[in-house]
């Protein structure tokens, strides 16, 4: 509902309208004084609805601002015609003549008002036929009470000629057309701007009962220069200005596009005035004996066809309500659908290419929603989905949209608000961290996310189909990544970049052997829950010296049926279900165990790297929790080297940013984990505080073969000694490649050329020899190896 702001000037309005009608009511001064008042009283609220409904043309645009201008002149009109009268009153000390031109001013406002009917009408909302018979039902039946009430007396008034008496009949006349087209404009306009037209409309109605009602008076042998009809008047004078008002100042927002059928209430509208103009009828004709059976016959008949009429009114607003809803709204969720969301993505990439207002676009779909499906039955997938519609819409402000494109496919519109895209996707994904209960048992579903934002306005612009692609995109990035969570489009990205092989069910990952998915969860439950995962360390050699100058932990699940797993083949189980943090607490412990083992201060500091879940730089209490778990087993901040994978997106980077510097202030060293895998690369180089970069083995890999890639090692390398950073080369397989990394000035390397990763026990013996065999596999020229 529309809203206008407080200005004290309402008050002080409001005083000067109590004011006047008081003084006409009371006739302070005499009939003279309450004369004088009343005729300027009317000029001056005139001019103030005229410069509010020109307020209004000027802040409107098309058809509104048309309408208004139009008002605008059917109240000027008032002005002039007020300002005659005023003069006659008051200085001539007569009542004006009729006609006189202030009666042309009076009418102009019918004349302003069909302005807007027939603004409306062009637009096409409704059909010629339907508008004429709305039209007809209400003049018909207000014309029959404006008839009863002073038409009547005017024509078989004997002291009115019949010229005086078509003349005076104007009046009302055009009353009753002014309230018949406003009605009509009030049942077709959207739903933004009913309470506006609703407001405008109930002033028309009382300017029309101060009209009919000062020709009843004149009927009446007292010219009416107060009470009833000049109250009644100024009041619709008030409510205009006020409906004008409201039209300049409120924020006109965009009616949801369920919501473009007619209320109820404003279908019945058309059919108000029948009862009153029944009763009417009834009661001028009663007095005749000899018609009151076709009287009261007639009275039946059109009361009973009105309540059929109404009654089938009712029964189409409900089937049209049904179609709203299955045209506009996903039938399982509630949930707008494609084509809802559709329309409110096209306004607001307009809003966005005409003045830069921000808008993004969430892309989600659900890693292994089919498993759910094959092994509940759809019935437990429908719960699913309302289930997660449930837990959307309160995750998200309001004001944005939530949206179900189909199957697991839901996104989200965000626009301009208080909080970023980023902050939003983080909420999203935390409504994921709850199990979801389904006959019985707990589910864990998490997304994968793709966030996509429209560039500026100092960019190309972008359709809207184009900005759903790209966050499309990026959210098959996101599943193809094998860790889900939410990815951020930058320019670039394809979904064939991240080229993994088909996922455990679609996140992108090595499948393992046919395995009841229920009795394998179970069983890492309790694996987890025993602490009996264990890790592997692979040694990174310095290629300046060849000795050990870390270790990295890799976490491994050793299998009673399928072997040693790798987290490739069982980290999408883990995040799928919701395990991901209770890994980390784990894998954080027993590498504290562990490199207490070997780790001596000042005789052998070989710290051991760590890669933490991306979520976990988002608690700002993590730097504690890790300090007291090395504390626990008398190791220094230096023992440990935190890795940010990269395959995961930071997706409060501020937070992570200040988490980050706390972790260095503690002494911890931090490292960014596989660069160049994933899309915020540059960025975390930009924004993040960190002490080593680690290259992929996708770019290490190829090197001796593909010059690109040796040049894209190179100039990362150089790029490190310019940040003063140290760089950590991955994946090293042969001594060419070892050789060739230490000619750039690469820091150190790790791979199954110096060391395949080792349990403890393993890891230990390489430490106590100083890993002599691996000093001389970097003394060794490449041809000797």
């Amino acid at each position: 509902m529309p809203m206008i702001r407080w200005n004290p000037g309402y008050a002080a309005g409001a005083a000067v309208y109590l004011a006047f009608v008081c003084w006409l009511l009371v006739g302070w001064g005499g009939a003279q004084v309450t004369a004088i008042v009343s005729s300027v009283g009317l000029v001056a609220f005139s001019a103030l609805t005229c410069a509010c409904a020109a307020m209004a043309a000027r802040a409107g645009r098309g058809a509104i601002a048309i309408g208004w201008t139009a008002i605008a002149f059917g109240f000027l009109g008032w002005v002039v015609g007020g300002s005659i009268r005023a003069y006659h009153e008051v200085v001539v000390g007569a009542v004006p003549p009729f006609p006189s031109v202030a009666d042309i001013g009076f009418l102009a406002l019918p004349v302003a008002v069909g302005v807007v009917w027939m603004l409306r009408a062009a637009k096409g909302r409704l059909s010629v036929v339907r508008q004429l018979l709305d039209g007809t039902v209400i003049a018909a039946a207000l014309f029959l009470l404006v008839w009863v009430a002073v038409l009547q007396r005017l024509f078989t008034d004997h002291r009115f000629g019949t010229v005086h008496a078509a003349l005076g009949a104007v009046y009302p006349i055009a009353a009753l057309t002014m309230v018949t087209m406003s009605v009509l404009v009030l049942t077709t306009v959207p739903a933004g701007r009913r309470y506006i037209l609703g407001v405008f409309t109930t002033g028309i109605i009382a300017i029309a009962m101060g009209d009919i009602a000062a020709l009843y008076m004149q009927l009446d042998g007292d010219y009416p220069t107060g009470g009833f009809p000049m109250i009644s008047k100024v009041t619709g004078l008030l409510m205009i200005a006020a409906a004008a008002t409201m039209s300049a100042t409120v924020r006109r927002g965009r009616s949801a596009a369920g919501s473009r059928t007619m209320p109820t209430t404003l279908m019945w509208l058309p059919y108000a005035p029948m009862p009153f103009a029944v009763v009417a009828a009834v009661a001028h004709l009663w007095p005749d004996a000899d018609i009151r059976p076709v009287v009261l016959g007639a009275a039946v008949l059109v009361i009973a066809t009105l309540i059929r009429q109404l009654t089938v009114l009712v029964e189409n607003r409900r089937l049209l309500e049904q179609v709203a809803k299955h045209a506009f709204r996903d039938p399982l969720t509630g949930l707008a659908n494609r084509l809802l969301f559709t329309d409110r993505l096209d306004h607001a990439i307009a809003l966005q290419h005409r003045d830069g207002r921000p808008v993004a676009v969430l892309s989600l779909d659900l890693d292994d929603f089919k498993l759910v499906n094959d092994n509940l039955g759809h019935h437990s997938g429908d719960a699913l989905l309302r289930e997660i519609a449930d837990r959307l819409v309160p995750s998200v402000p309001p004001g944005h949209t939530v949206a179900r494109l189909g199957g697991d496919e839901f996104a989200i519109i965000i626009e301009a608000g208080p909080e970023t895209p980023e902050d939003i996707a983080g909420r999203v994904m935390c409504a994921f961290d709850e199990p979801f209960h389904l006959d019985g048992e707990d589910v864990y579903m998490h997304p994968s996310i793709g966030l996509a934002e429209a560039p500026g306005l100092d960019e190309p612009p972008i359709s809207t189909e184009e900005l759903l692609k790209r966050a499309d995109v990026a959210m098959y990035v996101a599943k193809r990544s094998g860790v889900g969570g939410v990815q951020v489009f930058v320019p670039g990205m394809q979904i064939g970049e991240v080229g993994t092989t088909p996922a455990w069910g679609d996140s992108g990952q090595i499948r393992l052997p046919p395995v009841s998915e229920i009795r394998l969860l179970g069983e890492l439950r309790r694996v987890v829950d025993g602490g009996d995962l264990r890790l592997a360390y692979q040694p990174q050699i310095s290629l300046a010296t060849g000795d050990i100058v870390g270790v990295e932990a890799l976490v491994r699940w050793p299998h009673p049926d399928l072997g040693v797993l790798t987290p490739h083949q069982f980290l999408p189980l883990l995040r799928r279900n919701g395990l991901m943090g209770a890994v980390t607490d784990l894998v954080l412990e027993q590498a504290a165990r562990d490199a207490a083992a070997w780790y001596r201060p000042g005789i052998r500091e070989v710290p051991v790297a760590i890669n933490l879940f991306a979520p976990s730089f988002n608690d700002a209490t993590l730097p504690e929790r890790i300090g007291a778990v090395l504390a626990g087993h008398g190791l220094p901040p230096a023992a440990v080297t935190i890795e940010i994978t990269e395959h995961y997106l930071l997706a409060n980077v501020r937070q992570a940013r200040h988490v980050i510097e706390q972790l260095r202030d503690a002494g911890f060293r931090v490292s960014i984990d596989d660069f160049g895998s994933g899309y915020a690369t540059m960025s975390y180089l930009r924004d993040l505080p960190i002490d080593e970069l680690k290259l992929d083995r996708n770019f290490v890999a190829p090197m001796l073969l593909n010059p690109r890639a040796a040049a894209i090692v190179h100039s990362v390398i150089k790029l490190t000694h310019t940040l003063g950073i140290t760089s950590v080369a991955e994946g090293v397989e042969d001594a060419a490649t070892a050789e060739l990394l230490r000619g750039y000035g690469c820091t150190a390397a790790q791979g199954s050329y110096f060391a395949e990763p080792s349990f403890t026990t393993a890891l230990q013996d390489k430490l106590d020899v100083t890993a002599p065999d691996i000093k001389e596999r970097r003394a060794a020229p490449p041809s000797a190896v």
